[in-house]
């Protein structure tokens, strides 16, 4: 009788156990399935929503939001022909140039995310390649356009710390430099290109929006007046005088005609005979994107804070 109790009580033992443990096999599945990542995201563009991938590998930018993907350490595969003569990107050495018209080169590229301007063409053959999103320039101010392509590429989190970040370093930078120069001194950005001069707002890069916005530096009355409105104005070398402030940032094309610059009307002006002229790249200048905006900093602190 005790032989025949031994079996039926270890049956009642592993009965009682089975009932009181976890289902660590489905409760592990469930966590796993749980703590994946989905596949893709759904991004409210301007035009409506899109979905992408929640963690892209193989982006095309075909305009001036480069900077910012990079910015964000996401793979590059394609970007337009601007970047590509931007010396200070050389992580794109080795990325594809690529243009709203280049669609088989872009097929080749297998991109799972295109990024453009909404003035590009053929946005409805690209959203037959890949997810497409476009933005309007300067529909939102740059740094909130930061924090757009961050939610674009699911990486919110880390373009919003990086613009707590500048927002703070450049204040503090603009500080300094009025504390050096003086508040009530005013400064303009002229850029040569194609045999033209262009003077500049607060929100067309080259640095606007770092000396304007965050800075608080003062743009001279005819800069005011005729650039602030679509952000940029052309002009001819001998009304420069009238649009140089104090200082001057000139975002100088090697490949312009810059020859007004041995006139005696540019001689004269009061920034260049005092000195206070600093010169830029400006293929390096062009843009307003994080890496851009780094350097542009450090350009300014450089020359006019220390």
């Amino acid at each position: 009788m005790k032989r025949l109790m031994l079996p039926v009580l270890l049956i009642l033992v592993l009965t009682l156990s089975a009932c009181g443990a976890k289902p660590q096999n489905n409760a592990d599945k469930g966590n796993a399935s749980d703590s994946k990542q989905p596949a893709t995201i759904t991004y409210q563009s301007e035009s409506g929503p899109v979905e992408v991938p929640a963690n892209p590998q193989r982006v095309i930018v075909l305009s001036t939001f480069a900077g910012n993907v990079m910015a964000l350490n996401v793979n590059l595969v394609g970007v337009d022909s601007w970047s590509k003569k931007n010396s200070r990107f050389d992580k794109l050495k080795d990325v594809q140039e690529v243009s709203d018209e280049s669609l088989e080169k872009i097929i080749e590229l297998k991109p799972d995310l295109i990024i453009g301007l909404s003035n590009i063409k053929n946005a409805d053959k690209l959203k037959q390649i890949a997810p497409t999103v476009t933005f309007t320039y300067g529909k939102v101010d740059y740094l909130t356009q930061h924090l757009e392509i961050g939610k674009l590429l699911n990486k919110e989190k880390e373009a919003k710390a990086w613009v707590d970040d500048f927002k703070k370093r450049a204040a503090k930078a603009g500080d300094d430099i009025k504390a050096k120069i003086g508040a009530d001194k005013t400064i303009s950005v002229i850029e040569s290109f194609d045999k033209q001069l262009y003077v500049f707002g607060d929100n067309w890069g080259r640095g606007t929006e770092i000396l304007y916005q965050e800075m608080k530096l003062k743009m001279p009355d005819k800069v005011k007046e005729m650039a602030l409105k679509d952000g940029y104005y052309a002009l001819s070398a001998e009304v420069l005088p009238q649009y140089a402030g104090d200082y001057v940032i000139f975002s100088k094309n090697p490949d312009a005609d810059n020859a007004f610059q041995q006139t005696e009307t540019y001689k004269n002006i009061p920034a260049v005979k005092n000195g206070h002229v600093y010169e830029a790249n400006a293929k390096e200048f062009y843009f307003n994107d994080p890496l851009t905006l780094n350097y542009q900093l450090d350009f300014f602190i450089q020359h006019l804070g220390k």
